[in-house]
Parts: C-alpha cells; structure tokens; sequence
C-alpha cells in the first residue's frame, strides 16, 4: 500500500494535518494511523459503581483514540504565545497566532458555534494578582467544554471519513526510512508513503524516543511538571471563572523562587483519573451542558522540573513519584488541604465530614508521603497566595488530589518548518516537545500541512 502522506497519531495535530490536506489537496491519498479507538468506541470502563477506579486497560480510552488526550478534556483552545508551547519560535508569533484563530473558526464551523470566547486583556484581576505577587497570563480562551469538544471531533471526523483512510487501534511499530520517502510498519503490515507525519502526543514520549534514537534524530531534554489538583466550591472561583474561564495564574515562591502555576482550570468540573504509559495520574474535565455541571471548581497547581547534568531524565522522574503515588493510593490519592498542613493523613471519615464533595472516587491519604518536600512547600505557598485574591482558597477542607503529572517529550530537533534531518519526516504537537496545548498542536498540524502542500 502507497500513500502520498502517512499521519502517525490522530490526535489534535494529526487531524488538523489531514483536515487541511484534504480539503487544499483532496487528491493526496492521506492514512492515518492511531493506537486508540474511534469516538464512539472510547469508553472509560470506571462507572464509580462495579469499576470504581483504573485498571490499567492495555488502551487507555481517556487518552488514546481519535481526537488523543484532548477528546475528553475541557476542550480549552488556549490562543496565545505566552504559554501552551513555543510553535512561535519555530515560525513566528503573528503566524502561530493567525493559525490558531483558524483552528478557532475551523472548530466553530463544526459544532463550536455559541461557546464563548473569554480573554485576560484588559482585565482588573491583572492588577489584583500583581498586587499580591502573582502573575495572569495573556490569553484568549475559547471553551467548548468536554460535550461540546465531543461533537466537534465527532463531525469533523465524519467529514474525514471517506476522505481519509483511519487505521484505529493499529500502534505503529516503527518507521523505516526509504529513498525516496518512509515505510511506516504496524504490527500485520506495513505501509510506503512519500511524507510521514509524525503526532503521537504526550503518551507516545516513549515510542517518540525510542524512534529518535533508531533514525539518529537529536533530542534535547525537556521538563516535567509535578503537582496537585485542587478541589474547591466553585463560588470560591467564580468571580474569576465567570470573568475569565481559565485564569493561568504564575507564583514565584519565596523559599526556593520555583514557579507554580495553575494549569487546567475546570469550572463546574469534574476530576478524573488518567492513565500515561501505564501509570495512574489526575485531571480535571468540565461540561458547557448546564445538567452536567457540579458545585465545585477544579484545577491543577504544578511546579516545573528541569534537569540537565548528570541527571536528564524528566519524565522518568516523574513516573517515579507517580508510581510511589499508585503504590500508596493503589491510584491517586486525596487529602484535605488542612491535613496536610498538619501533617496528618487524611482518612474516609474526615473527607466525609468536610464542607466539599469529591468528584473523584482516590484513596485518602498523605501526599507528604509522595510529593518531594520542595515541590510540595511551593503547593503550600501557592495556595496561601490564591487564597489573597480567592479567600476560602485555604480552607481545610480543600482537597488536593496526587498526583497530577504534565509529561513532556524529549524537544525533537527540528527546523522552522517543523521538519526532521529527513527530508519530508515532520514531528507536530506534544510529541515534538514543541507544543503543549490543544491550540498550538492544531495550529502545528495546520502549518506541516501547508508545508506541504506547497511543495505539491
């Protein structure tokens, strides 16, 4: 089997690449390889009644499938150059945001029609959090919501469908490199291709690394980010999730100067389990649909690790403290905020007997136990600092899941059209450790497609 361009991943880049291929190029033959299930198959088997937490499923459905880790999130198109990656560095800031407005008005043509548009500019809370040593971030925020994100992917897909040839719950082993163009081999076949495009997001690190080293692609070492997900009383939040949605607020700790960050705001939301590579961490999901809200908030406090001599391994340090965390908590683990302060785990009774209902089904226990003692003295210091513009932030009976892991790839060297040494092999979104969101993945997919379509 021949195609004009393979597409490893189906994730937010690689469906944007194919999007865009086939409608400025409908003659290139376009297959797409992806490790999940299509949207209707994706189906988490936790119900919180038979199965009440992960059993490690051989394809996780919360993170892989069509639309990848982004299908069941929050759906929070993030258009801005101040966080969710550095596409801009590789192609400029005025382009990566012109792409993902376009991305915008693609998801808007497809089911996103009505959600609204929030933006920080301009905004009082700008000076509050300076006031009170913390940073807001620019940004403009579109939120479809995790049911809204669904029928998005699910309409887009049914343009694609006879469009585009879907290889779902086929991972790829590896990609063999030909002169000319790729061989992309899965396990039962293999397929030729001209171009190759590689987005398999952040639960492909391993693979992606794996590759790199077969082909002798450079890679640099990237971060990971170690935190908690915060569970409050939404109204604790609401004059900011009602102003601004998700509010990407950047704290400077005065004991080591770490930066903590809020990540993933979830109004309303829910917080569930995810599974990366086998381990169990945490997340947070939200709904536009008025029925499926809830009266909490949730978001994720995270400290960024970087490491170079002679310890580069991020991920790997990460997946350690999640294991340690899965070992305790045999998954996540919960604790009220002012057990931990007393150092003191938190058990079923007290969690019971507090003011805030979990969304999510963890085990109680200690994160002093599992979070290292610097990560977690910034979670601390950060939540007294949310507290000054969101009093009741602090409460005791807050609750912290652990814990929440952000993986990132090793930064695959690539040039400014997102293009390996090999001519005509692309790496876009998380799995390049160029992007971290939903919109610069997109936008990353858009951009290799015009790549090449103009060489067409």
């Amino acid at each position: 089997m021949k195609y004009d361009v393979t597409i490893i991943g189906a994730g937010p880049g690689g469906i944007f690449s194919a999007y865009e291929l086939m409608k400025k190029k409908p003659e290139l033959k376009i297959a797409v390889f992806e490790a999940g299930y299509t949207l209707e198959k994706r189906k988490c088997p936790i119900d919180g009644d038979k199965v009440k937490s992960c059993i490690k499923c051989e394809t996780c459905a919360i993170m892989n499938g069509f639309g990848g880790a982004g299908a069941f999130s929050d759906g929070k198109y993030n258009i801005t150059n101040d966080f969710g990656g550095t596409l801009f560095e590789y192609i400029g800031k005025n382009k990566a945001l012109e792409l993902m407005r376009y991305v915008d008005d693609i998801n808007m043509s497809h089911g996103g029609e009505g959600t609204k548009l929030f933006s920080t500019a301009g905004s009082e809370f700008k000076k509050i959090c300076m006031q009170n040593k913390l940073t807001l971030l620019d940004a403009s925020v579109r939120h479809l919501g995790t049911d809204i994100n669904y029928i998005v992917l699910e309409n887009i897909y049914n343009e694609m469908k006879d469009h585009v040839d879907f290889y779902f719950h086929t991972p790829v082993e590896t990609v063999k490199v030909l002169d000319p163009g790729y061989r992309v081999i899965y396990k039962g076949g293999e397929v030729d291709c001209d171009k190759c495009i590689i987005s398999v997001g952040r639960s492909g690190s391993k693979w992606m690394e794996s590759l790199c080293k077969e082909l002798n692609i450079e890679t640099s070492s990237n971060r990971v980010d170690i935190g908690v997900r915060v569970e409050i009383p939404a109204v604790i939040f609401s004059h900011l999730t009602d102003k601004l949605y998700e509010s990407k607020i950047v704290y400077r700790t005065e004991k080591f100067e770490d930066r903590v960050r809020t990540f993933c705001m979830n109004p309303n939301g829910i917080v569930v389990n995810e599974n990366t590579n086998g381990i169990v961490t945490v997340n947070g999901h939200s709904f536009e649909d008025p029925e499926k809200k809830t009266e909490n908030t949730n978001f994720a406090l995270l400290v960024a690790k970087h490491f170079s001599e002679p310890f580069k391994d991020s991920n790997g340090y990460g997946e350690s403290i999640a294991r340690l965390s899965n070992m305790l908590g045999g998954g996540v683990i919960v604790q009220r905020f002012g057990d931990l302060e007393r150092g003191r785990r938190s058990n079923a009774k007290r969690i019971e007997e507090g003011t805030i209902r979990p969304t999510l089904n963890a085990t109680p226990g200690d994160l002093s136990l599992v979070l290292p003692k610097r990560i977690l003295d910034g979670i601390i210091e950060m939540i007294h600092a949310l507290d000054k513009i969101a009093p009741g932030t602090a409460n005791e009976d807050t609750l912290l899941y652990g814990v929440e892991v952000k993986f990132y790839n090793m930064e695959v060297k690539l040039d400014n059209n997102l293009e390996t040494n090999y001519k005509g092999l692309y790496v876009i979104g998380d799995g390049s450790g160029v992007t971290h969101s939903l919109s610069h993945a997109s936008a990353s997919g858009i951009y290799v497609a015009r790549q090449i379509i103009n060489q067409a």
